[in-house]
């Protein structure tokens, strides 16, 4: 993002009733009624948002709102809600969203991309693994942890590792669900997004350094380590 977007006040009402009226009439020429109405109360607050969290967490990349339904039975144009990352690598971010039902935060892995389930898994067996478990047993009961696990152990492992729970993810990602409320029409739901991500930043960083990026960066030497900035 390089416009300075002004100073964040909350997400107003119109922000929720946005989404709500879109459910029901999920079409371009709603579409070509509203985008204005989107532009306002959705994007800009959202933009707002994430410029105010650049310099602790990075820049942010903000979805569009228009959905790819080549291969999908649902032929709708638009998301019904939306997202935001702040990516630190590959498939793993910080995340926020807004829709009808209110506002979601969390960060993690959310979608192996290739080497990084090996990686993952060769960490969550070694001594990292202990750091890991410390991590998710130490995050505030407001997460919810999600990781797509395999209904049996993964290939190679045993049924009875102490880790098997852990080994079993296929990604790992937390986060905090906050149904629409008055309150999220103040900064109390910028500070709630930061918080949330200073929450996760110790899970963030174990995936950045043990999952790390698709490919082996030692095969590309002009890459760079993670950071937020």
């Amino acid at each position: 993002m390089t416009k300075k977007a002004e100073a964040f006040a909350g997400f107003p009402a119109e922000t929720f009733e946005f989404y709500e009226q879109l459910s029901a009439d999920n079409t371009k020429v709603w579409w070509s009624l509203h985008k204005a109405e989107y532009e306002r109360v959705v994007r800009a607050p959202m933009l707002a948002l994430l410029s105010e969290l650049t310099d602790e967490f990075g820049d942010a990349h903000l979805f569009r709102p228009y959905r790819d339904a080549r291969f999908s039975k649902d032929k709708t144009p638009l998301k019904d809600h939306q997202g935001a990352v702040v990516q630190i690598e590959d498939a793993i971010a910080y995340y926020v969203q807004v829709s009808a039902n209110g506002l979601i935060a969390g960060a993690g892995w959310y979608s192996p991309q290739g080497e990084q389930l090996r990686r993952y898994r060769e960490s969550v067996d070694g001594p990292t693994g202990a750091v890991l478990e410390q991590i998710l047993e130490v995050l505030p009961s407001r997460f919810e942890i999600d990781g797509r696990q395999l209904a049996t152990k993964p290939r190679g492992y045993d049924a009875n590792n102490p880790r098997i729970g852990l080994l079993r993810n296929r990604m790992l990602v937390a986060s905090s669900n906050y149904a629409a409320a008055p309150w999220m029409e103040s900064r109390r739901a910028i500070e709630t997004v930061r918080a949330d991500w200073q929450a996760l930043q110790p899970l963030a960083e174990w995936l950045a350094d043990h999952v790390g990026p698709a490919e082996d960066p030692a095969a590309d030497p002009s890459r760079t380590t993670h950071g937020a900035s």
